[in-house]
């Protein structure tokens, strides 16, 4: 496990510039080293101060800008010092070998005034450098060492000397790595051993990275991790070399070939020991965590735009990523996880995500675990409600890393604007939300338990601080797999503009209790009423005895009033799992509300015009089909193609001119007796919806099949035009034929 020769994928930033402040008694040399390493020469003439000097990302060894800044007694303010030292990203206290004040002075005076001017919990990091090494043959290392172990944030100490360029260029990256790479968050000097907040993070590094859950790093999990910290591979026989490293120092290092967690942690301590902390800081910054060991905010929440009116749902991908972190923790294979399992999921996050409330919103086996199902619908409803928990969640998971994707954001799809799906009559969506309402305690919570199969006698085991307002379970309609997502709303006289927006409403009453329907009436009315919004009522508990709900009409009236489906009979008191008939006809209502808006608008029409209607109808369906749309469409697979081809072919034609005749013969008598009575108490009505309709008999007579059968039906004397009956007789058949051809185009249509 090392660094390697290529950069490190993006992940989380570090500083963008580093700023390099000398401080020291005066003439030790500061201004000196800063002038030989601009000029790479020690200067003959040496300024009172240097000028601050920022030194570009493409000159330095990690690419980031670095600004060194002199500090002169002379020339400046305690003041300005102070304004300079609380700047400052590292601080090089600046003596000189041959000089034992100015070596007191480091502990008498630049520690403590440092120290006084930056907060506690967040040291400055210091580097200690004695210049003017060339003047003597003496290293002063010996008195410098107690100095280190009594100041923790002293990360080095670098001797060189300005006048032949001895670690000048060392000196600045110390003091850059110092910044970048800080070794106070990572080790504790005095114990030898990593600090707890680093074990933590490495520890979730770990777990993330066994991707099999086994408890080791075997060679591909560490070829893996390799790849996508350092952006190179190992070789064999490095992976080999590194595990002999662990074996030699401790002996639970390795286990079945692979890398434990113990062995893990050894390898970046042995770097961190060995002054390669950088390595272990490439790792945890490309697992998204800073400078204090926390994740950013920029891994945890990245970029999403929203706009109004859309939605958010997991991708494919995602659903394959939760897939495999499911298999990952299910070690029984029993399709669900146990609390054991679920906490070892658990462990990569800072704390527990859910909740108890979480068993009774998704399904659950019979002794209570989440089961798969369950899980990808808690994903589905966190992704729904709240988008930048999901975020979260997935970052704590390692999702971006262990798909090599920019972020967790492209495990999120964002649904186009509901307008849009209403402009074209078809969804993209795959969750819908319904808003159940109605008052307390007339079975809005065993609708939301019966949606997860759960009937009565289950659902008195809830427990009261554990139950939901939420229940989501995937529901097949025409063969589609969807969620349906179930919130139920408190009783209140109005409701908020929050609860009012979903894809359907599912109004709830008490069959026993007549006070129950009124709610239900009243908020249609405020709020659903001249919406788009379709609205479906539920006669809830309807195995107890039904009386007569207080209200002006019935219930049933009242849906027929105000052109909706009747209410439907609804009980979770049922043996086993209480029936989904409800559920599919709330996705289906959902995932077609034009055709639930329509279908109100079209019950309130009159007699004449629902013949223009019939007569529009069909003429639409001889353009679409007969006259092959206009765009001349003549692929063979698409819906239309299909339509136009099936109406063209022989065999419907052939039946279609059986039906006719068959109708026409049978009923030939029966017609004429109507007709003689409609004429005799109104003609004139009759003559005006014979006008109405004639043109629709024009249109059927001219694009069917002309066989010698139909033909002969077709043939007409000039007594039969002027005959009332005949037009009677042309005129039902006409609506029959644009009814079945209605019926066959939605048809075809629903099941494409």
């Amino acid at each position: 496990m090392r660094a390697g020769g290529g950069r490190p994928p993006r992940a989380a930033e570090m500083k963008k510039d580093v700023r390099i402040l000398l401080v020291g008694e005066p003439r030790v040399g500061k201004t000196s080293l800063i002038m030989s390493l601009v000029s790479e020469e020690f200067p003959e003439e040496v300024p009172p101060r240097a000028e601050e000097i920022t030194i570009p990302a493409d000159v330095t060894p990690e690419r980031v800008p670095t600004h060194i800044v002199d500090y002169s007694e002379a020339e400046q303010s305690d003041e300005q010092l102070h304004q300079e030292i609380s700047q400052a990203n590292v601080i090089c206290i600046v003596y000189a070998v041959n000089n034992k004040h100015s070596i007191d002075k480091v502990t008498s005076r630049w520690i403590p005034l440092i120290n006084e001017r930056t907060d506690k919990d967040s040291r400055l990091p210091l580097i200690l450098v004695g210049n003017k090494s060339d003047l003597v043959e003496y290293s002063s290392m010996e008195t410098i060492l107690p100095i280190m172990n009594q100041y923790t944030e002293i990360e080095t100490c670098v001797e060189c000397s300005a006048k032949n360029l001895k670690n000048i260029s060392e000196l600045f990256y110390y003091a850059q790595k110092a910044v970048l790479h800080p070794t106070g968050p990572l080790y504790c000097p005095e114990e030898k051993e990593m600090k707890p907040a680093c074990i933590k993070a490495l520890t979730r590094i770990f777990k993330i990275s066994d991707q099999d859950n086994d408890g080791t790093l075997n060679d591909a999990e560490l070829n893996f991790f390799q790849r996508i910290c350092f952006n190179t591979p190992l070789a064999p026989q490095a992976l080999e070399d590194v595990k002999n490293v662990v074996r030699k120092h401790i002996s639970d290092g390795v286990a079945d070939s692979g890398l434990t967690l113990k062995g893990f942690l050894f390898l970046h301590t042995l770097f961190i020991q060995r002054g390669r902390h950088e390595t272990t800081w490439t790792v945890l910054r490309r697992f998204g965590y800073d400078d204090d060991l926390d994740l950013t905010p920029e891994y945890l929440f990245p970029l999403l735009k929203i706009p109004p009116d859309c939605t958010t749902e997991l991708n494919h991908h995602a659903y394959l990523f939760l897939q495999s972190t499911f298999d990952k923790h299910d070690l029984d294979r029993d399709c669900a996880l146990s609390p054991d399992e679920l906490k070892d999921l658990f462990k990569v996050f800072p704390y527990i995500p859910w909740g108890p409330d979480v068993n009774n919103t998704v399904c659950t086996n019979e002794r209570g675990w989440i089961t798969y199902q369950g899980f990808l619908s808690q994903w589905t409803l966190t992704t729904y409600l709240d988008v930048q928990r999901c975020l979260e969640y997935l970052g704590y998971l390692g999702y971006s890393i262990l798909t090599e994707q920019e972020s967790q954001a492209s495990a999120i799809t964002v649904t186009r604007d509901k307008k849009i799906d209403l402009q074209k009559k078809q969804t993209q969506r795959n969750v819908f939300r319904c808003n159940v309402i109605g008052v307390k305690n007339c079975g809005k919570s065993g609708v939301l338990q019966a949606l997860l199969g759960r009937n009565l006698m289950r659902q008195k085991k809830i427990r009261e601080d554990h139950k939901s307002y939420y229940a989501i379970n995937t529901v097949y309609v025409y063969g589609q797999e969807k969620y349906l997502l179930l919130h139920d709303i408190s009783e209140s006289e109005f409701l908020t503009e929050a609860e009012i927006i979903c894809d359907v409403v599912c109004l709830v009453y008490d069959v026993s209790n007549p006070k129950s329907f009124e709610y239900c009436a009243r908020i249609f009315k405020q709020h659903f009423m001249d919406s788009r919004i379709p609205c479906l009522i539920v006669a809830a508990k309807s195995d107890l005895h039904e009386v007569k709900q207080e209200y002006s009409i019935s219930p049933t009236d009242f849906c027929r009033k105000h052109k909706m489906p009747p209410p439907q009979a609804f009980t979770c008191n049922t043996a086993d799992a209480p029936s989904k008939d409800i559920f599919v006809k709330l996705t289906t209502m959902a995932m077609y509300p034009e055709d639930h808006y329509r279908d109100r608008l079209s019950r309130d029409m009159g007699h004449t015009d629902r013949i223009e209607n019939l007569r529009k109808i069909w003429v639409f369906l001889k353009t679409a089909f007969h006259a092959r749309l206009r765009c001349m469409c003549t692929c063979n697979r698409c819906t239309f193609c299909i339509c136009q081809n099936f109406l063209n072919s022989d065999l419907l034609q052939s039946v279609k001119n059986k039906i006719f005749t068959a109708v026409l013969n049978r009923l030939r008598t029966r017609v004429a007796e109507w007709g003689a009575m409609l004429l005799a108490d109104d003609e004139g009505s009759i003559t005006h919806q014979v006008h109405a309709v004639s043109s629709v008999e024009d249109s059927i007579f001219m694009e069917s099949s002309h066989s010698p059968l139909f033909l002969e039906a077709r043939h007409v004397t000039q007594a039969d035009l002027k005959s009332s009956t005949f037009w009677l007789r042309a005129s039902f058949g006409a609506t029959v034929f644009a009814v079945l051809g209605f019926a066959m185009y939605k048809a075809l249509l629903k099941q494409r």
